[in-house]
């Protein structure tokens, strides 16, 4: 089916001819003339299958009737990160071409001021992430109730970054008949009850199975051992021996490790940049900018990159860390293997990724072969699971001891570790081993001349001194509040009294 044939303007044919496009994606055929009924549409498709063309192309053909007003955007795209918002606004630039379309990128880390001229001037479409939208719109600078069209673009990825509240806040500004898109690769049950909130009678489009891999990417286990040093030595061996790397992007799962791996990359001699959210805006552009320019080799990210970033020719993605959330591994390896081409993705497991494999496995329904043999192949010292901290054990228990010979640590409260349950030793009698001459009877020793300190009478004062607990000493002994033979419970100071209120009280006479 050719792109004439789903009802798109002239306009729109012409710059995507120009562009080098000559059919349709699934999601694009079925999507674009369910938006150009204006119809709400639910459309989950795989990453990399051209979602986001599937609402840019009909959304330029409904804008090429009507005119913005100042500060009154005609349509509103969400999207959760900079980086996806900066690429939609390059899909505008490209297919509207032939369109005199004011288009606003609203997004941290620009200036408000520049941002605030845009929407003065009248916006047609306003890109933007939550936060900001947000903050432009408590400042008194943008009103939503012109909005005809609403795009909650990687409405999944909305959920994972606390998106939700402020989502649910902007659609309460736009109105009520809005026409509303949702379009993602995964679907999980929560954002099904958000879409049936913010979506009226959808059209749902689901051209493949929600979190499924595209069958153009080779997919790979590795092997490696739980320390950073060792999992960095396995990535450099595996870069080194794929002839076929052009370019690759590397996963990690915080961004400390980011700027930890990229300078041990440099460090070895490779060409490697980082990306991850604390970078400013500024450098975060630059290095995504170098990366697709082809000046840098290796891209060293965190999820920041995983959601929707358009670089069709990256040949390898190699997964540092294992993804806690199934679904970031299905928009990882989603950068490779992209508008029909060939990918690589490998995924380093160490001993304690065993959980988060297999609910990775069980997502997109099928097993992933190992590159070299898997974890039992690795040597005993790594194929054992790492210790966790705070006091967790190998097998992730809370207080374990490492082995049964190694004794427990003993603590303020007694032997940790050790069984309740089990019976302690009864203690060994001490004169059986005392050598005869130490069983021997002592005699008696003379006794002890007191001393004129201890013989002379002890002050009240130290006699019955306050205590933090409430007791005090009487007679050397320490007697606390519920030692006390009346069973009172001292009021006040109790029983010591300080000599500076013993003073009799002096009043001047007045003349």
């Amino acid at each position: 089916m050719p792109f004439s044939d789903l009802g798109l303007s002239e306009k729109v044919l012409q710059a995507v001819t120009a562009s080098g496009y000559t059919e349709p994606t699934p999601i694009q055929a079925q999507a674009i003339p369910h938006v150009l009924a204006r119809r709400d549409v639910l459309g989950i498709a795989q990453t990399g299958t051209g979602k986001t063309a599937a609402f840019t192309l009909p959304m330029l053909t409904l804008l090429e009737s009507g005119r913005a007003r100042a500060r009154m955007p005609r349509t509103l795209i969400l999207e959760p990160t900079r980086e996806l918002a900066a690429q939609v606004e390059e899909s505008f630039e490209r297919y509207g071409t032939n369109h005199k379309l004011n288009v606003a990128l609203i997004i941290g880390g620009v200036s408000f001021a520049d941002q605030d001229a845009k929407l003065t001037r009248g916006t047609d479409v306003l890109i933007a992430t939550p936060g900001r939208l947000l903050d432009h719109f408590e400042r008194g600078k943008l009103l939503l109730t012109g909005v005809e069209l609403l795009v909650i673009d990687e409405a999944d990825r909305m959920l994972d970054m606390g998106f939700i509240p402020d989502i649910e806040r902007i659609a309460k500004m736009v109105p009520f008949t809005r026409q509303t898109l949702f379009f993602s690769a995964t679907m999980p049950p929560e954002i099904e009850r958000l879409a049936d909130m913010f979506l009226s009678n959808p059209q749902r489009v689901e051209v493949a199975r929600p979190a499924s891999t595209a069958a153009t990417i080779t997919q790979r286990l590795v092997a490696t051992g739980s320390e950073g040093h060792a999992k960095r030595e396995r990535l450099r061996t595996l870069i080194r021996g794929e002839d076929e790397l052009k370019n690759g992007i590397i996963f990690c799962n915080r961004k400390r490790d980011v700027a930890v791996l990229q300078k041990s990359l440099v460090s070895h001699g490779f060409d490697a940049v980082a990306l991850h959210g604390d970078m400013d805006q500024r450098a975060r552009m630059a290095a995504l900018d170098g990366f697709r320019s082809g000046d840098t080799a290796l891209l060293v990210a965190s999820d920041v990159a995983a959601r929707g970033l358009d670089i069709p020719a990256v040949s390898h993605v190699f997964n540092f860390d294992v993804p806690h959330h199934p679904e970031d591994y299905v928009h990882r390896i989603g950068r490779t293997g992209r508008a029909g081409r060939t990918g690589q993705a490998f995924t380093l497991v160490s001993p304690d990724d065993d959980r988060s494999l297999g609910a990775i496995e069980t997502l997109i329904g099928q097993p992933i072969p190992w590159l070299d043999g898997d974890l039992s192949a690795l040597p005993a010292a790594d194929a054992e699971p790492r210790t966790r901290h705070r006091g967790r054990s190998g097998d992730g228990r809370r207080g374990g001891r490492k082995s049964a010979a190694e004794p427990a640590p003993r603590g303020r409260g007694g032997r940790r570790g050790e069984a309740r349950s089990a019976p302690r030793p009864e203690a060994a009698d001490p004169a059986q081993d005392l050598p005869a001459r130490e069983m021997a009877p002592r005699e008696p020793s003379p006794p002890r001349e007191p001393s004129p300190r201890e013989s002379a009478p002890r002050d009240t004062a130290r006699r019955a001194s306050p205590r933090r607990d409430g007791g005090h000493r009487e007679g050397g002994r320490e007697v606390r509040s519920r030692d006390r033979e009346d069973g009172e419970t001292p009021v006040g100071l109790g029983a010591h009294v300080p000599a500076f209120l013993l003073r009799p009280a002096v009043v001047k006479k007045e003349k």
